[in-house]
Parts: C-alpha cells; sequence; structure tokens
C-alpha cells in the first residue's frame, strides 16, 4: 500500500465519466453526518460500472439578481449570474462551496443540480429602472458560467444581454463556452461604442487534461476558435488562466499566452490555484483519481504559496499566493506578455454614456409610470 492509500477509509474513488468530482462531498452545512466504512468489497471498476449521473435543472424565482462586492483583489464591483451550479464541473471551482448553503454537495451535486433564476432579465430590467440605480459595468457569468449548457434551452444569458443591450448598460463576459458565438449580433454593436469586453478562460492547451479538469466546458482548440470569431468581430477578448495549478496547468502558461495572441486576444490575466473551504478535499481527489504521481507535489507546491495551508483568503494574496513560487511565476506571466504585446491590465473603462434608464412600466404596457 502506498503513502496515498492512507488517506482514505475505503479505496480511493473513481472518477464518473463527464463530471469533475470524484464524490458527493458532504456540505458544511448539512444536518445529518455521513461517514465512510470500509466492508472489504473493492470498488467495481469496470467500465460502465457506474451509472451516469443525469443534470437536474431547478426553475428558481430569484428575489435579486445583481451582487455587489468591495473586494480590492477583484477588477469589479457589480456581478449577475444567472444561475447556481455549474455543468461544465470544473474542479478547482471556486464557486463549488455556495452549494452548501442550499443544502447540497459542493461536489456532485454543484455540477448535476443547477439552478436557473428564470426571472433574471426581469429583475434586471426592474433594477436599471429604479431612480436610485448608478449605473456600473456588470461582470456577467463570474461565479458560475453564465453559457453553460442548459443555456442553448433556456436563453437567460441571451434575454440577460438583451436588456443591457436594449439600454446601453456596459458589461463583461468570461466564459469556458463557445455559446457566447451566439450573441455576437447583440455583442458586436455594444463593443462598437465602448460597452462591452468578454474574456475566455483557458487553462491549458492539453485535451486530455482539460478533459478531466473542467470535462463540459468547451475543448482547448474550440475556445481559441471563441476567442478568434469574437475577435474579428470587433469585441476584445482577453484571456483569463485561472487557475494555475502547479506541475499540472503551470508548464502551459506561455503556450497558452502565446496561442491566444495569435487568436486575437489582446489582454491576459492569471490566477493562481484556489482550494477554499470544500474545494481542497474535491481538489485532493481528483488529483489522487488522476495525476497519482504528481499529487504530493502538488499539494507541497500549494503550500509552499499558502503560507503551509491548503488556502489563504487574505486580500492581496488569495489570487497570486506569495514565497519564491509565486514571484517566479509572476515574472514569468509578465516577461511573456511584454514579449506577444499582450496587456495584462483591463481594458479600458467602458463607456458609460450610452445607458438610459428603463421607464417603470412593466414591457408590454405603453403607459408610462407615473413614479
Amino acid at each position: 500500500m502506498d503513502d496515498r492509500d492512507t488517506e482514505y477509509l475505503v479505496a480511493p474513488p473513481q472518477p464518473l465519466k463527464g463530471r469533475g468530482a470524484i464524490t458527493n462531498l458532504q456540505g458544511r452545512f448539512e444536518r445529518d453526518q455521513r461517514e465512510a466504512v470500509d466492508d472489504g468489497w473493492a470498488p467495481d471498476t469496470g467500465e460502465g460500472a457506474l451509472p451516469a449521473l443525469k443534470t437536474h435543472i431547478f426553475e428558481e424565482n430569484a428575489k435579486s439578481i445583481l451582487t455587489r462586492n468591495a473586494s480590492p483583489d477583484i477588477p469589479f464591483s457589480v456581478s449577475l449570474n444567472p444561475y447556481r451550479g455549474c455543468e461544465h464541473g470544473c474542479i478547482y471551482c471556486f464557486a463549488r462551496p455556495t452549494h452548501s448553503y442550499l443544502g447540497l454537495s459542493p461536489g456532485l451535486d454543484f455540477e448535476s443540480r443547477i439552478y436557473a433564476k428564470i426571472n433574471a432579465p426581469e429583475l434586471l430590467r426592474r433594477e436599471l429602472a429604479k431612480n436610485a440605480y448608478v449605473p456600473e459595468p456588470i461582470a456577467l457569468g463570474v461565479n458560475t458560467d453564465a453559457y453553460q449548457p442548459i443555456e442553448r434551452e433556456l436563453r437567460l444569458t441571451r434575454r440577460v444581454i438583451e436588456v443591457l443591450h436594449d439600454f446601453g448598460h456596459p458589461f463583461a463576459a468570461i466564459t469556458k463556452s463557445s455559446l457566447i458565438e451566439r450573441d455576437i449580433d447583440l455583442l458586436a454593436p455594444m463593443a462598437a461604442r465602448g460597452q462591452v469586453i468578454a474574456a475566455v478562460t483557458i487553462t491549458t492547451l492539453d485535451a486530455e487534461i482539460a478533459r478531466t479538469l473542467e470535462p463540459r466546458a468547451a475543448t482547448p482548440m474550440r475556445r481559441l476558435r471563441t476567442i478568434r470569431e469574437l475577435s474579428a468581430a470587433g469585441i476584445p477578448v482577453g484571456v483569463s488562466i485561472a487557475p494555475v495549478i502547479p506541475f499540472v496547468t503551470e508548464p502551459d502558461l506561455e503556450r497558452v499566452l502565446e496561442a491566444c495572441a495569435q487568436a486575437g486576444a489582446t489582454s491576459a490575466s492569471y490566477i493562481v490555484l484556489r482550494l477554499p473551504w470544500e474545494v481542497a478535499p474535491l481538489f485532493k481527489d481528483w488529483l489522487a483519481a488522476h495525476f497519482p504521481q504528481r499529487a504530493e507535489r502538488v499539494m507541497a507546491r500549494v503550500h509552499d504559496m499558502r503560507g503551509g495551508k491548503d488556502y489563504d483568503a487574505s486580500f492581496g494574496r488569495r489570487m497570486k499566493g506569495e514565497g519564491a513560487w509565486a514571484d517566479l511565476l509572476r515574472q514569468r506571466f509578465e516577461k511573456a506578455v511584454k514579449r506577444l504585446g499582450l496587456n495584462p491590465r483591463r481594458h479600458g473603462i467602458l463607456d458609460m454614456s450610452h445607458f438610459r434608464r428603463p421607464d417603470n412600466a412593466r414591457p408590454s404596457s405603453p403607459q408610462m409610470s407615473l413614479f
């Protein structure tokens, strides 16, 4: 028995095809406690032994739609997420712990039990119509991808963008999906007025790694094509290399930047792997399943950047880490973006001058509101 086996009461769990999380790890707010027990039976690892996990979509009438933050580490103050949970299944997703607040698991539940805020467009229009509303750029799809698979059917993100388009409200969108190309007809005219920017997240160019790391997102090559399509339409596109995982995606850093620059990206940013709350054990299970020979090295390097811990949430350190390895990573990134002519900073300030407040009447009513 090697060292990694001693971490489990039972044999290390087996991955499910097309899913990022290995287990349905218990959320920290669940009332009932579960404990794994070794009954002596080894898991059946034969192909098809584990049944496919279905995705369930739940409609939700949200009470509010804009989220505000004052974090000095984040380049936006207002965000909008049409969905809770994300079928892309990225194992490293920092939003996974939010499913704990629903009494669900940040593991497989997060990527298979998706909540769609079906009234998001109406809530947004109502918010923009308030006399007290002060317009500032909205970040779309930061917590969970606004273009995840169910968006093809529900079109909530499309309808949200229609509201932003109709009333001249600037926004920035970030995604791992090629579905954003569907909305170029709305994005391009807004980009021409300086009202929209897009970012595409690419962690690695290795399709085999991406298949397990972010199993239901677009392939790396398909995302490069999305950068080309958006750029050709006149939409400013940046690349987000997030997260950088030591010894897994980190060796690809310069290659990703070069490929994105060739595809038309004009800016770049990166974030070092973050492992808050339940993300840490989920990620460790993923490492044990897919990279057992590298797992110890990966976590040792993470600890080097996080003050000996799995994660340090302190402002100024949580995005980039600290220490010698974090400094080396920063130098590599800065040299690459300088060589490639990429601007690591945000695009210019989005133009707020075209914003016009909706009237308070219902969209279907021709009558103007008195208030």
